[in-house]
């Protein structure tokens, strides 16, 4: 249960992260975002230590869902750190970024959450154990109420142009639109260029 409460302690820390960015941007809280990266990262592999720990041995479901787990956490990774300009979207911009529109982030406002639930629960599936499901939820649900927490309020505040990206992308579940979007734009950089 310690591991619970260290994921959970995450969230709260990207929560400062995010409040403190639009408000006091007060330096010794911006590093909470990393920090609570690392927890989360800390506690997910204490946890999936244990889940291994307690398994009887390993299946070909183990492998299978082991497999598609390590899909999405690349496609997590990938859509929070490279489909964005690093920089521009955790060190401290000079002036309001504009919102990224294209690849990636024209699929839906919030695709890393896509990736993140499917990450948690394919692990769940491959490894089982009720420490695992208790993880998924509710880390899932925590991930869900930071990014209603930011698609209200924080990246009102922080991007120019994003009452303008709420019209145009689906706020979680893509649709066909903002799928053809994001197959056309996927070349795109996240500030409007080509690579």
């Amino acid at each position: 249960m310690p591991y619970i409460l260290m994921g959970s302690l995450a969230f709260l820390l990207f929560i400062i992260y995010d409040i403190n960015s639009v408000t006091v941007d007060y330096r010794p809280l911006r590093g909470g975002f990393f920090l609570g990266c690392l927890l989360l990262i800390a506690a997910t592999v204490e946890i999936i230590s244990s889940s291994i720990a307690n398994m009887g041995g390993l299946t070909g479901r183990t492998a299978g869902f082991s497999a598609l787990a390590c899909i999405f956490l690349i496609l997590l990774v990938y859509t929070l750190f490279f489909a964005i300009p690093f920089k521009k979207t955790y060190i401290k911009p000079n002036q309001r970024p504009e919102t990224c529109t294209t690849g990636i982030y024209a699929l839906s406002r919030h695709p890393g959450v896509l990736w993140f639930v499917g990450f948690y629960f394919s692990l769940w599936l491959a490894l089982s154990g009720s420490l695992l499901l208790t993880a998924a939820i509710l880390f899932c649900l925590l991930n869900l109420f930071y990014i209603i927490l930011q698609d209200r309020w924080v990246f009102m505040k922080i991007f120019a142009d994003y009452g303008d990206y709420k019209k145009t992308t689906p706020f979680l579940i893509p649709n066909y639109r903002s799928l053809r979007r994001c197959v056309q734009t996927f070349h795109r950089t996240a500030w409007g260029g080509t690579s």
